[in-house]
């Protein structure tokens, strides 16, 4: 059944209030599947529908006979004006919607609803406003504190998951933690990061920044960058761990600059987004650009002044620097793992070969983990360059391919072939990683291979590929390595 809401009057005066975390939570109140089901008795049937949504008056004086579990009984009574004793009032002025309720129902799940029902400064008001919570968030709340089911929806569970924590109910909270760890991704982890902090979930923040670090570029450019709090901001450009290059920082910040004039209703111009941006500025760790990069970009940007512009430029060039306001060390980032499968290589007369055949191997990890490109084996024959197509597929998916060049030296190391973004693994799932070479055809290959490898805190599983034409295998052959951010 969808849970459709009381609209309240139009002459309903309504605090204008906005609380930090609903402001940045857009929230839809989506349609959702009926998850009381009613059951068949060995009774006389039912009437045909009992409503507690769109018909208050239920067309059984014996109702409760058709539902045995106090379970469902209680189901029925979610947001039903039935014995109804109390009127929730439930959003922004000129969005909200009213919600009948029960206070027993409310105070035996909620400790904020037991203080406002039945403490000592018991709320005596039929009808109660709350205009901070979204009315769609607000109707999971109750019908979790109903029925224990727990409906969630990527575009509600912010909204849930602040009622959740407003009134203090931590099971339900939990669930929305979970479904946003299991929903996050490059595109939306700077927006989480800032709810994460909101609302002092220390275990998502972790996890969002496990993200921002190894998929920084992608981060940073993904819309949702441009719409945290400046607060986030300046953690974010402070980071030591961002994985990418500083020209892709500094384009960033120009791009939330620019959304926050039109927040603000000003004019994007160099001198509002200087003013909108402030200390954020200087975080940018300009002076660790190449001075290509700072001279086709930043120094164009007309957000520097004159004087930064020219400092910036003898800074590069000059024997005698002048001080800079910018932070002048480079970023750590994060420095790259790698898994290796082999015990031992070798090369022989007459192979490893290539014509076009596809190396393949399936892998496996017991950690989320962020795959950043494979290590390959080169010629035996001295130096060569190779035309490599690699990818990462996941039930026949494609998650990332790249084709790119990589050049040998003749010796048996691996040569690393990276990815253009890393991709985001997850645990106790198997994915197809494949090579497509094409140069010199007699290389080297591993033999003693492993099934499974320790690396650091990761565990690898390998099995064979029905994709690998080549002869690759979990035993010998290509793909010596997995390289890899955790």
């Amino acid at each position: 059944m969808a849970a459709e809401l009381y609209p309240a009057s139009a002459n309903t005066n309504i605090a204008n209030s906005n609380n930090a975390a609903a402001a940045t939570v857009t929230a839809a109140a989506n349609s959702k599947k009926n998850a009381l089901q009613l059951q068949q008795s060995a009774q006389p049937p039912p009437p045909p529908q009992l409503q507690n949504l769109n018909n208050n008056n239920l067309e059984s004086s014996n109702w409760q006979s058709f539902h045995p579990t106090l379970r469902e009984r209680n189901a029925l009574m979610f947001n039903n004006e039935l014995m109804a004793d109390v009127h929730f009032i439930v959003g922004p002025l000129g969005a909200s919607k009213k919600v009948p309720a029960h206070k027993y129902v409310l105070a035996v799940g909620s400790s904020v609803f037991y203080a406002m029902f039945y403490g000592d400064l018991a709320e005596v008001r039929s009808e109660i406003h709350i205009p901070d919570v979204e009315p769609a968030a607000f109707l999971i709340l109750l019908k979790y504190m109903y029925s224990d089911e727990i409906d969630l929806e990527a575009d509600t569970v912010l909204a849930t998951l602040y009622a959740a924590k407003k009134y203090i109910v931590p099971a339900l909270a939990k669930a929305c933690v979970n479904f946003l760890e299991t929903s996050l991704e490059a595109k939306n982890a700077c927006v989480l990061l800032s709810q994460s902090r909101l609302f002092e979930e220390p275990e998502l923040t972790q996890r969002c920044w496990e993200v921002i670090d190894a998929q920084a570029e992608m981060a940073l450019k993904s819309e949702g960058f441009c719409e945290i709090d400046q607060q986030t901001l300046e953690i974010i450009v402070t980071r030591e761990a961002l994985n990418t290059k500083e020209v892709v920082v500094f384009e960033a910040v120009l791009n939330w600059a620019e959304a926050e004039c039109k927040r603000q209703g000003l004019p994007v111009t160099p001198r509002n987004k200087r003013n909108v941006l402030g200390k954020a500025l200087y975080l940018v760790r300009i002076p660790t650009m190449t001075l290509e990069e700072f001279a086709n970009g930043a120094a164009q940007s007309d957000i520097l002044t004159l004087e930064e512009t020219h400092n910036i430029f003898l800074w590069y060039t000059a024997a005698n620097k002048p001080k800079l306001e910018f932070p002048l060390t480079k970023r750590k980032g994060l420095v790259p793992q790698r898994c290796h499968r082999f015990q031992s290589s070798a090369y022989r007369s007459n192979q490893w070969r290539y014509r076009g055949r596809c190396d393949s191997i399936q892998f496996a990890v017991d950690k989320r983990i962020f795959i950043a490109g494979l290590g390959l084996y080169g010629s035996s024959c001295g130096k060569a360059e190779y035309s490599v197509k690699i990818e990462l597929k996941r039930l026949g998916v494609v998650l990332a391919q790249n084709l790119t060049k990589f050049t040998s030296d003749g010796s048996s190391n691996t040569f690393s072939v990276w990815f253009e973004h890393p991709v985001q693994v997850e645990q106790d799932t198997f994915y197809n990683v494949s090579a497509i070479l094409d140069g010199n055809e007699l290389s080297y290959f591993g033999q003693e291979g492993m099934t499974e490898v320790q690396c650091g805190k990761v565990t690898f599983q390998f099995q064979c590929s029905s994709d690998s034409t080549n002869g690759t295998g979990v035993q010998g052959g290509q793909i010596p390595e997995l390289i890899f951010y955790a």
